[in-house]
């Protein structure tokens, strides 16, 4: 576990916060297969920081519409050597661990991680009990599940949608950790775009932005916005066959909207 507690304040202060992607995975949507050996993430990791992330998110399972669950041994066997080399070449950036699975969670937290990211918003019991007992930073991500996998409709449906349903989903993840007894100044809040959601609710929700402080009781400066590369971006410009890695500057536009509603934190692949 982390020797002292971690509190987001401290991070989010001045400018934008970017919490730059390190897939470390053969399958992730966007970049799936770079950066599986590990002097390509550390490479990687090495341009986030210089071009400007504070801290640098670990996902060793692809959690991409129609990916394959992975078992915590893979996952741990593909995360360990990345963190181990990460935390000697980048000895001051906090590293964040992408993972729904208690037992590498636990195994990061040990090696020095800084902050667990749960794309399933801690809703395993065995997760929430690890938020409870250690000190780590907590970021909590609303998704629909379905098995082992991720509940992922037809995107295009073009049946309007409200943002209501995945606001309630996302005060579902708030209500579960406040219960749990978690200190809130630990928590990063994620809507969760394209987890479960259709083009038409990703919209309504993006519309909804700049109510989502109230609508959620929660401060606008510890909401994470995860929109980089989505296709959701992509199918909004009617560039719905453009390439995940050429949605960058779709991705930074988004980015300028969103700080000009007042978010300032940003988890992405690229910083520009």
């Amino acid at each position: 576990m982390t020797a002292l507690p971690f509190h987001w304040g401290p991070h989010l202060t001045g400018g934008p916060f970017f919490i730059g992607i390190l897939n470390l995975t053969p399958d992730s949507f966007s970049d799936g297969g770079r950066f599986l050996e590990p002097a390509a993430a550390v490479a990687q990791g090495q341009a986030l920081v210089k071009a400007g992330a504070g801290m640098l998110d670990l996902g060793a399972e692809s959690t991409r519409p129609g990916a394959v669950a992975i078992d915590a041994a893979i996952e741990w066997a593909r995360l360990e050597p990345v963190l181990s080399a990460l935390k000697k070449a980048l000895p001051g950036t906090p590293l964040s661990l992408d993972t729904r699975h208690a037992d590498v969670a636990a195994q990061g937290l040990a090696r020095g991680a800084a902050v667990v990211n749960d794309v399933t918003g801690f809703s395993d019991p065995a997760m929430l009990a690890l938020a409870q007992a250690s000190t780590c930073g907590l970021i909590a991500m609303r998704s629909r599940t379905s098995g082992q996998g991720f509940r992922m409709p037809p995107y295009d449906d073009p049946a309007p949608k409200a943002a209501e349903a995945a606001l309630a989903e996302l005060r579902i993840v708030r209500d579960r950790l406040r219960q749990a007894g978690i200190t809130e100044e630990r928590v990063l809040l994620d809507p969760g775009f394209g987890f479960g959601t259709t083009f038409q609710e990703d919209l309504a929700l993006w519309q909804a932005l700049p109510s989502l402080p109230e609508a959620l009781a929660w401060p606008v400066e510890r909401i994470c916005i995860g929109i980089s590369r989505k296709r959701f971006l992509a199918t909004r410009a009617r560039l719905p066959d453009l390439a995940p890695n050429l949605r960058d500057d779709l991705t930074h536009a988004a980015h300028d909207e969103a700080q000009q509603r007042g978010f300032r934190v940003f988890r992405t692949h690229t910083i520009g």
